[in-house]
């Protein structure tokens, strides 16, 4: 059944749309960075990798509830809705499962690791549901949609704002409240929200569709391919970020008003800048270049935070943090502009989930694993402390974005302004 965008005056459809944003962004934000501040003090920095790692299995398992359940039987709102109060549940409950692990035993069996991926069972799907609510809603998708994301960016911020002024900052279980106290907050929310029918209903979506392999077709395409190959290596070194940045800057002293948590939301403070210059930096580079600047942002900030590491140079630190804006927004933001218009509209939706498949599952799957064996192979015990060679950290990851860019421009052909895939 296909039904019709809201009628509603756009600007109450966007500020209704930008709350539903705002929350879900800063229920991720409120904890999902920090919580390695929390994970430390309890004994538990050997789970670290696999924390980081319980969200991309989510990611992958995701089209498979979207495919099956949420696009063919249910309202969208009230899927959101059972969805985040679930999560947030969940989420508030992660700090009683806390107990010190030294080593023995899988670190994705430890009851914390196993509360967190449940959590993120419930929260990835989200992600797509919020997407499917806004563009259902709003009148003109491609000029209000970018508004109601910005507030998502801004959800965040605020979530680690509110975290560094914990007492205990991001070390305390508080975060977790906070967070799963917002995710209880959008799931009564979203029940407000304008009815969003399924999709589906009434049809029966094909393994191919629930997958998005459908989209497999694209890659006849050399440049959607390449596009394709460079997005998943890419996300390796970006679960090293997530994973890692915020241990990194306060080991280097790089902490603003007593938090590091502080300094990682300066990244999503340029998110919001360049998010509001990009259509114009779109005009005059076009998508080849747009990608190409967002992966070379990846090469400087890694190269930063190694030339940072042995002496505390905070102005790299923060330069490598700040340029999370450009990392995020020109190379992921357009890729899947990019991806909407190389697909013909009958699999676009299956194009941006295999997209979102192949990054924020498989990329950023393996990318928390080896970004966990390097730092554990950079790792070292002197006078009973730990001692972290940041720079080879840093530098190896650095090295893989430049093959990774040089790769890109060598055989990505789309033209400047031509549509993309074709």
């Amino acid at each position: 059944m296909i039904t019709s965008p809201s009628t509603q005056p756009a600007s109450s459809a966007g500020v209704r749309l930008g709350v539903m944003m705002f929350l879900e962004f800063f229920v991720w934000g409120a904890w999902y960075v920090s919580m390695t501040g929390f994970i430390n003090k309890a004994g538990m920095s050997g789970l670290t990798a696999a924390a980081y790692t319980v969200g991309p299995i989510a990611a992958i398992v995701s089209p498979f509830f979207l495919g099956l359940i949420a696009d063919r039987f249910f309202a969208t709102q009230k899927v959101l809705a059972v969805m985040h109060i679930l999560g947030g549940v969940l989420l508030a409950a992660a700090p009683s499962f806390a107990s010190p692990y030294d080593g023995a035993g899988s670190a994705f069996l430890h009851p914390f690791t196993l509360i967190l991926l449940l959590h993120m069972l419930c929260y990835m799907p989200t992600l797509g549901l919020t997407s499917s609510i806004s563009f259902h809603n709003l009148s003109n998708g491609e000029k209000w949609f970018p508004i109601v994301r910005v507030l998502g960016t801004i959800g965040w911020i605020v979530g680690n704002l509110i975290v560094s002024q914990l007492p205990e900052k991001d070390a305390s279980a508080s975060q977790f409240y906070v967070a799963g106290g917002g995710g209880v907050l959008l799931g009564l929310y979203a029940l407000t929200l304008p009815n969003t029918p399924p999709p589906l209903a009434g049809k029966r979506p094909t393994a191919g569709q629930i997958l998005g392999l459908d989209a497999l077709v694209l890659l006849k395409n050399p440049s959607f391919a390449v596009f394709i190959a460079c997005s998943f290596l890419l996300c390796i070194p970006l679960a090293g970020y997530y994973q890692q940045a915020r241990n990194f800057v306060e080991a280097t002293g790089a902490v603003v008003s007593g938090s590091a948590v502080f300094t990682m939301s300066f990244g999503q403070m340029s998110e919001i800048f360049f998010m509001l210059v990009m259509p114009l930096c779109f005009a005059r580079l076009g998508v080849k270049w747009m990608l190409a600047v967002g992966m070379a942002a990846w090469v400087a900030r890694y190269g930063l935070f190694a030339a940072a590491a042995d002496h505390h140079v905070m102005w790299m630190v923060l330069g490598g943090v700040l340029l999370h804006g450009v990392c995020y927004d020109f190379f992921f933001v357009t890729g899947m502009i990019y991806v909407d218009k190389a697909a013909p509209p009958t699999i676009r939706g299956q194009a941006q989930g295999f997209l979102v498949l192949v990054t924020q599952g498989l990329g950023m799957l393996l990318g928390a694993q080896a970004f966990g064996d390097l730092v554990s192979r950079y790792t070292t015990t002197s006078a009973g402390a730990a001692v972290v060679d940041w720079r080879m950290i840093w530098l190896i990851p650095c090295a893989m974005a430049a093959v990774i860019l040089l790769v890109f421009l060598a055989l990505f052909r789309a033209k400047r302004d031509a549509r993309p895939g074709v």
